[in-house]
């Protein structure tokens, strides 16, 4: 039954991983589809599993390890493109494999690699604890404020950066600030989803709302409800029939995109 999932410590703070992720996943990926950043997110996505694999050969908190190492590469690829000294598609390409290739050598080099290797990659939001609750807590409080104060100029910079320029703010500073907190983002709900499959969790959601709105304080308030629920759905859906979490989040909002599009087709006849 649904209510024993409150009966167990693990299955509780799985539970509100699915809430608080979908929150930030929701806000933070009206940014990303925003601003066409769908591939840097990727980038960093990946990147961030050569942290993951140095931490945990080192011993060390593999979220330190993978956010130090998303938060370099989304750094790396926002000033490399900016300052024109590479391609952005290229950095991300090159920043994509080398943090896969990290990670996997060092996994390699301790025990239990295949079990940490697929935890990873796709997520294993039964490893969810107490300390993973309290920081994506922080991490809600921050992007929601955020997002209430600074809404307006985010939209600018997003939008159009010469018209942000105009207005006084200072559009390549909240370009960097909103690299990192999208990295940010991303280490912290790879046990929700996995590093493949957590793109789809800031992307999907954003899609789905953007087809009844171009209001963007719309999109991000909506998306982040429909993150929310999507993953409040594959987490009951996975606890009922023993499948993975990450797989049925992104089966029913795969689903609703499709039932969402096939409607609007209808009503434009």
């Amino acid at each position: 039954m649904f209510a024993d999932i409150f009966a167990y410590d693990f299955l509780s703070y799985a539970f509100i991983a699915c809430i608080l992720s979908g929150v930030t996943c929701g806000i933070v990926g009206s940014y990303v589809v925003a601003r066409r950043m769908v591939f840097l997110s990727g980038g960093i996505t990946h990147a961030s599993f050569g942290g993951l694999g140095i931490a945990l050969y080192m011993g060390v908190s593999p979220t330190l390890g993978a956010l130090c190492f998303a938060s370099l590469a989304s750094l790396g690829i926002e000033f490399s493109s900016r300052r024109g000294r590479m391609r952005e598609d290229s950095a991300i390409g090159i920043i994509w494999a080398i943090g896969m290739a990290t990670g996997a050598l060092f996994m390699s080099l301790r025990p239990g690699y295949a079990t940490d290797l697929t935890s990873y990659l796709f997520g294993n939001i039964l490893l969810v604890d107490q300390r993973d609750v309290v920081w994506l807590s922080l991490l809600t409080v921050a992007i929601v404020l955020g997002a209430v104060v600074w809404l307006r100029k985010i939209m600018y910079v997003t939008f159009d950066e010469s018209y942000a320029q105009s207005q006084g703010i200072n559009a390549e500073r909240v370009a960097y600030l909103m690299a990192v907190v999208v990295a940010i983002t991303i280490v912290l709900s790879i046990k929700v989803m996995g590093i493949i499959l957590l793109l789809s969790l800031l992307t999907m959601p954003t899609v789905i709302v953007n087809t009844f709105t171009k209001d963007y304080r719309r999109i991000a308030l909506y998306s982040a409800i429909v993150a929310v629920m999507g993953n409040i759905a594959g987490f009951i859906l996975s606890y009922e029939y023993d499948l993975p979490t990450g797989s049925c989040i992104i089966f029913i909002l795969a689903a609703l995109l499709v039932v969402v599009k096939l409607l609007t087709l209808r009503g434009d006849r």
